[in-house]
């Protein structure tokens, strides 16, 4: 038995190493596209990069059902994986980065990025499986705060060291750098021996015919399920409306692109990390279903300090940039609390013969419809404008804190 911390290192490198890639196709890679004279359609183009993050769920029992048991079910996915993202790392490093104004060299930039995203993905669904498996229920909010934790960090290098980077040093010695880091976060999944693979046998006897109205049947067979269910829709409804807002109106507020790299982004991703932490230590304390309830609300506190951003806006009120980096750090760290509660509810919602498919479906709900919103909401503040649009978005907040409730009664009644 692995363990925990051991357990907890594991589980940090392969988060790590997975936020890697995201951390720089979203962060690095436009800052990086645009330098080169890429145009913007083809800039927003390479937003498909993220789909198979979206899509991930369709291969996820496929990850389930098949895999190596002499390896270990799931490390025989993780680790092929792993070395391949290595090795598409070393292939970009030699890509001629000058010539990504030519339509042949960008198509084969953007193949090379995607198989980054679906092996990157691929191992998510994997690393999330071996974590529901290898986790005790008192580990889970240990594992999750990890979780979080490691994938922010690479989020951080991934995105803002390696623009910081390039400043420094060649496109060349950068990506060796990058190759160089998810090759050392592959030796822990290396070292560590699957002693039984209770996982796949027990799949591949029992689930092999499972349909997919049988499957559904599990989310939907008690009251505790269903009403789980509304809160994995609602949940990320409020980041969806008002994703495409926030940042627009830091650079509206007169924030330049230095001050939004390094104070809010960088300064943001490492108040997430600390609110992870936090999420961690009182997980040990209090309930789940109670921590989901009281960081969802002070998610909506901190959505209401947007208004107050948006008012000052509207109203041509001066304030102190360090009031806008206070407001954005505040928040990231309530997400990244509020994230880890999350996670950790799904993962005990996420059974150990379908871990992969369970997690990556719950999962899959949530991005849904925070990425369907996200689409329509830049629409809807240019139409009605900050402050109103961010009042709207508070109150919607403060309706799908309901859901939540109706959960927890029946959460406790089964607990």
């Amino acid at each position: 038995m692995l363990n925990p911390a051991r357990l907890y290192v594991l589980l940090f490198s392969l988060y790590w190493a997975q936020g890697l890639p995201v951390g720089f196709m979203t962060h690095a890679l436009p800052v990086i596209l645009r330098a080169q004279g890429v145009s913007l359609a083809h800039i927003g183009g390479f937003g498909l990069l993220m789909l198979p993050w979206s899509i991930k769920i369709f291969w996820a029992p496929l990850v389930d059902r098949f895999g190596w048991s002499k390896l270990g079910h799931y490390r025989s996915w993780i680790i092929p994986t792993q070395l391949l993202s290595v090795v598409i790392l070393i292939l970009l490093s030699f890509f001629p980065i000058d010539e990504l104004n030519q339509p042949f060299t960008l198509s084969i930039f953007f193949i090379l990025f995607l198989c980054l995203n679906l092996t990157g993905a691929t191992q998510d669904i994997a690393t999330d499986a071996l974590a529901v498996n290898l986790l005790k229920t008192d580990q889970q909010h240990w594992g999750n705060t990890f979780q979080v934790i490691g994938s922010r960090l690479g989020f951080i290098v991934g995105g803002g060291v390696v623009l910081w980077a390039l400043d420094g040093f060649s496109w060349q010695i950068t990506f060796w750098m990058l190759a160089l880091i998810v090759l050392l976060n592959t030796l822990p999944i290396l070292f560590y021996q699957q002693s039984h693979d209770h996982t796949a046998q027990h799949f591949e006897t029992s689930q092999k015919r499972v349909s997919f109205k049988q499957y559904f049947q599990y989310f939907t067979h008690s009251k505790e399920l269903r009403s789980w269910l509304v809160v994995l829709v609602t949940f990320k409804v409020a980041d969806g409306l008002s994703g495409p807002l926030l940042k627009p109106l830091m650079v509206d507020l007169r924030l330049n692109f230095t001050q939004i790299g390094v104070y809010i982004t960088m300064l943001g991703a490492c108040a997430a990390l600390l609110g992870a932490a936090i999420a961690g230590y009182l997980l040990k304390k209090y309930a789940r279903a109670q921590l989901l309830i009281w960081f969802s609300l002070l998610k909506v506190l901190s959505l209401c300090a947007y208004v107050g951003l948006a008012f000052a806006y509207e109203q041509k009120i001066v304030i102190s940039h360090w009031i806008v980096y206070v407001v954005n750090a505040v928040e990231d760290a309530i997400s990244a609390m509020l994230l880890v509660v999350m996670l950790t509810l799904i993962m005990q919602y996420s059974r150990k013969m379908l871990a992969g498919t369970d997690f990556t479906f719950q999962v899959a709900i949530m991005a849904t419809m925070s990425g369907g919103l996200y689409t329509i909401s830049g629409i809807l503040g240019d139409w009605l404008g900050y402050f109103i649009y961010l009042n709207i978005i508070v109150v919607v907040a403060m309706l799908c804190v309901i859901p939540m409730f109706i959960w927890k009664q029946h959460y406790q009644k089964n607990g």
